[in-house]
């Protein structure tokens, strides 16, 4: 059964939650959420350095060269995504941010779903996803109201 996966990934969204605001709140304190987002960036590379050690094997780059070079770009737009987050949060406050976020997320990633981009197992959506979705823009607008 996937539902230690599944309280995994709410366990997963408290911590993007919880991380996303402290570096908005980094940011606001320090006057410049560009340089704090830096400072969170450099932590974060020294930490997947460490955790990249420990599962260390031989040949663990050796498939580098069968991955599209637009792959990696990943890294760019994540590191982007956090100086946005950072100089947006305490704009408009973590709640309606939050939900903001949460729509995009899921509504991107249903259409990605739907065509199986990235490698994505295909989830055709139904009527019952659409409605689903409809409900989550509704409830959307209305928390952020």
């Amino acid at each position: 059964m996937k539902l230690q996966f599944y309280a995994m990934t709410l366990f997963l969204g408290v911590v993007l939650t919880v991380h996303l605001a402290m570096n908005g709140m980094v940011g606001a304190a320090i006057g410049n959420p560009r340089v704090a987002n830096a400072l969170f960036w450099c932590i974060g590379a020294v930490t997947a350095v460490v955790v990249g050690i420990t599962g260390w094997k031989p040949g663990a780059l050796s498939g580098l060269g069968q991955v599209n070079p637009l792959l990696l770009t990943a890294g760019v737009a994540g590191a982007l995504l956090v100086f946005a987050i950072a100089k947006t949060v305490p704009e408009v406050g973590a709640g309606p941010f939050f939900v903001l976020l949460l729509a995009g997320q899921v509504l991107s990633a249903m259409v990605i779903s739907h065509f199986g981009w990235f490698g994505s197992p295909v989830q055709t959506i139904s009527p019952m996803h659409a409605v689903g979705a409809v409900v989550m823009v509704v409830g959307v607008y209305l928390t952020t109201k």
